[in-house]
């Protein structure tokens, strides 16, 4: 099974300065270079819109990414209108009030996917979570947002950091096998790993910031995506520059 996440895409409305970057030729050149891996599923995990929910962003990235034929599966980032992003995408069906949390089967794997558009993980989500992670007997994936632990990027640490991490934490550990977690948000590439829960971070496809400082500062223009492989009980992924 082949999966391709890509992730912050920011994209605007039509003509709006996105920082002096074209984040719509970003989004394509990413979506040709998706179709060239030939994957099984496309995930965009969250932050589609520039800066707030928008119907008409929506609607062009819906149509750009269905002319890939890909399977594709969407998410809500903190930049991003949950039930907006829902009905444009026809997923009405999967909020749960005003989030969208959901589980989906790949190639008869179950996959989680997270709402942590708010910068938490409601405690709606989190009963939901310890009860879908109960039903699995092996290592589990789940697609979120925001990281579930400090990424040693201090600028988004400090100011941008999922607020209950630590409650989010305490229904992982409790799973007893490996929990492969793969998000975005930071706008870095990052692999950190604390007992069973091993986070992918993914670079955006608008900038990378920098690592060091506290304060913001973008590291580099490259944009990228991550390419999962899960077959015969074994993951593989990387990341792959533009």
């Amino acid at each position: 099974m082949r999966i391709v996440q890509i992730t912050d895409l920011h994209v605007g409305r039509e003509g709006e300065d996105t920082y002096g970057v074209d984040v719509r030729s970003n989004f394509l050149k990413i979506l040709e270079a998706t179709q060239e891996k030939e994957p099984h599923y496309l995930v965009i995990s969250g932050d589609l819109c520039y800066r707030d929910g928008d119907a008409d962003i929506y609607e062009w990235i819906k149509g750009k990414v269905e002319q890939t034929g890909i399977p594709y599966e969407i998410m809500s980032g903190n930049h991003d209108d949950p039930v907006m992003m829902a009905n444009t995408f026809g997923r009405a069906n999967l909020l749960k009030g005003k989030e969208l949390y959901f589980r989906r089967y790949f190639e008869g794997r179950p996959v989680l996917f997270l709402d942590t558009t708010p910068g938490v993980v409601s405690k709606e989500q989190l009963n939901w979570l310890k009860k879908e992670l109960a039903e699995q007997k092996g290592e589990a994936m789940i697609f979120m947002h925001h990281p579930p632990l400090e990424g040693g990027v201090p600028f988004m640490d400090q100011r941008h950091a999922l607020q209950n991490k630590d409650e989010v934490q305490e229904v992982i550990f409790e799973h007893p096998h490996n929990v492969n977690i793969f998000t975005g948000h930071y706008h870095v590439e990052k692999l950190i790993r604390k007992k069973n829960m091993v986070v992918h971070i993914t670079p955006s496809c608008f900038f990378q910031i920098g690592q060091e400082s506290t304060d913001f500062q973008v590291d580099h223009y490259r944009i990228a995506f991550r390419e999962i492989n899960w077959n015969n009980g074994v993951m593989m992924n990387a990341v792959h520059y533009l």
